[in-house]
């Protein structure tokens, strides 16, 4: 079964031909970054008239480099949320007017369904498993069953941790995309400089919080400068990135022990940090947990990881009408609830 997968929730323009959820056929993505980095972060009507000029072109290529028609496609899947609303519907229309056109049908796919699906792209790594998706916009502690199904035990009730890495990148002066940077400078700095707080890390559950830790960054950065001290941004980066690290691994082994699984995906744009993968590496060592992180290609957003989750989708035999709409936010209950 081949699945042609379409992403335009933020800003970059995908399309991508998957077989059975896992092999990948071909894949193009026409990325904004060079033109939102002047901006300092993404613009959304930019973003939006980009996916517009883009989509058609993105999905031409992506059947010339398989060497495919639609004649071999079985299904259309798309990202219709959550996102940004502008660039969600480019994406969606696209999509319902290849299914008017063609025939084929349509599945609308819920953009962290597609995070988790990327683990198991070229790979072998077969659900039930423990899930934790780190990106821009999303924190959240999932579990992931036979039927590629998903439970909520916990997320974020502020900023997102990719978020948090973007805006204390911003405090520190650094350009955009900032996370990425925060990352490479964080392994050259102490992180013991700044005693920044571990939200929620008392708590009892799965919640996540990184607001306070962005306002401790700024409060930290401004008493320096109000002094006239010297900033060292390694030291600020390292020291943050080790205070969202603690949280994240702790929450998860919490959630592992509770679930019992033996198998934990970490998935989303966040998965790509050196840190996280190394720390993470390291509580698989330590206990025997099975740990997995999609290719650095897959952790940021494209249409292979669309295409993955639409077959699953498909699957359980749930598909959308051209009434199919792009929703800014959306819950993964919500989502798995439509018919």
């Amino acid at each position: 079964m081949i699945i042609l997968g379409i992403e335009t929730s933020c800003d970059e323009t995908s399309a991508a031909l998957v077989r059975d959820g896992r092999e990948l056929i071909s894949e193009v993505t026409a990325t904004q970054m060079q033109i939102h980095a002047a901006f300092g972060g993404v613009v959304p009507e930019v973003a939006s008239r980009h996916h517009v000029e883009d989509i058609t072109r993105v999905v031409d290529e992506t059947f010339r480099e398989a060497g495919c028609t639609w004649h071999d496609v079985d299904a259309i899947a798309v990202t219709c949320g959550p996102g940004l609303l502008g660039s969600l519907l480019v994406g969606v229309s696209a999509a319902k007017g290849y299914a008017l056109a063609t025939g084929k049908p349509l599945i609308g796919v819920h953009h962290i369904a597609g995070h988790v699906a990327a683990a198991t792209l070229n790979s072998q790594i077969r659900p039930p498993f423990l899930c934790l998706v780190v990106s821009g916009g999303h924190t959240e502690l999932l579990t992931v069953d036979e039927q590629f199904c998903f439970t909520k035990l916990g997320g974020t009730r502020d900023d997102a941790a990719g978020e948090a890495y973007d805006k204390v990148a911003r405090l520190i002066g650094l350009a955009y995309p900032g996370g990425p940077k925060v990352d490479e400078l964080a392994h050259e700095g102490n992180k013991e400089a700044y005693a920044f707080p571990r939200g929620l890390l008392d708590e009892e559950g799965y919640d996540f919080s990184f607001s306070g830790l962005k306002s401790a960054v700024n409060n930290a950065l401004t008493k320096q400068r109000n002094r006239r001290e010297e900033i060292d941004a390694k030291d600020v980066c390292a020291s943050f990135q080790a205070a969202v690290i603690d949280v994240l691994e702790e929450k998860t082994k919490r959630a592992l022990a509770h679930t019992g699984y033996q198998r934990l995906v970490v998935a989303g744009g966040v998965a790509a940090n050196r840190g996280l993968r190394s720390r993470f590496t390291a509580l698989a060592s330590a206990t025997g947990v099975e740990v997995v992180f999609p290719p650095l290609r897959w952790c940021t957003d494209n249409a292979a990881m669309i295409a993955s989750a639409g077959y699953y989708r498909f699957q359980q035999g749930k598909e959308s009408d051209l009434s199919l709409n792009a929703y800014a936010q959306l819950s993964l209950d919500t989502w798995q609830s439509w018919a």
